[in-house]
Parts: C-alpha cells; structure tokens; sequence
C-alpha cells in the first residue's frame, strides 16, 4: 500500500462512521415498553410503512399481535443477560415472507433485527453435538487446530482463524489474496463487505445502542482492511477459556446471506468449545 493510500485510510477510519445496518436487514430500536424509536430506511419493506410513520409508535400498530406476543414472551426471558434471543420463520405482518428475528437489550434499549427466513431450520444446530464430540482425544495445539476445522465444517465459509490469547490456529480452503488482518469493527454477522449501509433513522440521536446490533454497518476503514485480505463476508464468535478471552473469526471471498440459525449454531459451537478446552487445561 502506497503513501496515498494509507493517507486515505487514515482518513476514512477517522471519520464517524454513519449508524446503520446492512443491506438485506430490517432493524428496529425500541424502548423498553417497545416504543420505536428508530428505524432503518428500508422498513418498508418489511412492514409496510415508512420509517418515520414508525417513530414515536407502539410497534403492535404494525405488526400481529400473536407474533408480537411471541416475541415478547422470548424477550423477557433475556431480562438481567447479555444474550441475543432469536425467532424462527415469524410472520410480523400479511406479507407471506417469513423472517428470522434476532433481538438483544444494549443501553436501555430493545434492538430488533430481521432477516429473511432460510427455511432450513434444525440443519445447523444438528450437526454441533458431533463436532465437539470429534474432539474429545485431541489436546494442545491440535485441539485449538481441530476446532479450526471443525467450525470451518459447520459454517462452510472458506477460512477460520482461532485466536485465544497467544495461541493460534487456522484452517483455511485455497489462498486469500492477503494475511488475515485482525480488524476489531468487523460486526458479529457481515453479509457482503461490498454492499452499501442501510442508515437509521432518525439520524441524529444520542442513543449508541445500534452499536451493538448483529449486522451493524460497516466503516471505509473496515472495508478497506477487508478488501486487502480478500474477504467479502464474515462472521465472529467470542468465547471465554482459561480465564482468556477467544474468537473465531469465519471468513468468506464471496458475499454470503445473513443467518441468524447458522450464527447461533456457531455460537453454540464457540461456547462447548471453550468448556472443552477447561477440559484439556
């Protein structure tokens, strides 16, 4: 990379980086008695109306109140916890299109997001016991090495890196155009590093709660970091082992659809993996 190049950069990773999520996702902030309060530009889409007819709104004006009901009885059970509640094949209004929806509690708020549905549900989770069971003779570096491999069987993307304090593993099918940069803005799901941002509304706000959403939006210094290591989709998963804090990060050269049943399978996959890695000590 040339000195204009890194100058640009520096630029773009300076600059505030419009709140908004990824194309193909529907988003929604609510108050905690689920007042919306804000909305991503393209709601339309998904509810049939505008996204400033929503501000200021119960969210039961715009979509059935069984599914609401549901939503809401999955959500009170996350009270007091960092999770991420998820629903599967939800219809949210008469449109026949199912949706995938996952939803969290960041700053006061409830973050809502959704997805069209894959309609495979089960085909993920199915395939975890087995997974970690492969595991259970293997220790040290060829357990970091076997949990590689076997998320990067799960997820099929093309590369997972495995990060646990210094130690290291990765497997990877076919060469990446460049090493794989350890970029901390990548969000928990990217659907296609190319694809524009989808901005919230209202713009303005005080609230950073949209930070913390699955498939937040991307920064230029993000993609730009992406885009010299070849990746076009991703995905991260935490867990804790060892009193230390590990990711794998699953990376993809063509863009991939956002699934929040593969998300949570992998998850699920991250968390057995860092208990069976108390195991080996």
């Amino acid at each position: 990379m040339n000195a204009i190049d890194e100058t640009i950069e520096r630029v773009a990773a300076a600059m505030p980086t419009p709140e908004g999520v990824q194309t193909g996702t529907y988003f929604l902030e609510l108050s905690p008695d689920w007042i919306v309060r804000r909305a991503s530009e393209n709601i339309h889409h998904l509810l049939g109306e505008s996204h400033v007819t929503l501000i200021d709104e119960p969210l039961g004006r715009f979509v059935h109140g069984q599914a609401l009901h549901d939503i809401r009885n999955l959500f009170s059970r996350l009270s007091g916890t960092t999770g991420i509640g998820r629903a599967y094949a939800i219809r949210l209004t008469d449109d026949p299109d199912l949706v995938d929806v996952a939803f969290q509690l960041a700053q006061g708020r409830v973050l809502l997001e959704a997805v069209p549905t894959e309609g495979t549900f089960g085909e993920h989770f199915g395939t975890v016991g087995g997974l970690i069971a492969g595991l259970s003779g293997a220790h040290g570096q060829a357990l970091l090495d076997g949990g590689a491999r076997r998320m990067r069987a799960l997820t099929g993307y093309d590369r997972v890196i495995l990060r646990l304090g210094d130690s290291y593993a990765e497997s990877s099918r076919g060469l990446f155009p460049g090493p794989a940069e350890d970029v901390a803005d990548i969000p928990p799901i990217m659907a296609d590093a190319d694809a524009p941002t989808v901005r919230l509304f209202p713009r303005e706000t005080k609230s950073a709660a949209a930070d913390h959403a699955l498939m937040a939006g991307l920064g230029d210094g993000t993609r730009s970091s992406l885009a010299r290591s070849g990746v076009r989709a991703a995905m991260r998963l935490p867990f804790e082992a060892r009193g230390l804090y590990g990711e794998f990060r699953c990376d993809s050269r063509v863009p991939r659809p956002s699934s929040l049943e593969l998300h949570a399978a992998a998850e699920l996959f991250a968390q057995m993996f860092g208990l069976r890695l108390e195991i080996d000590g």
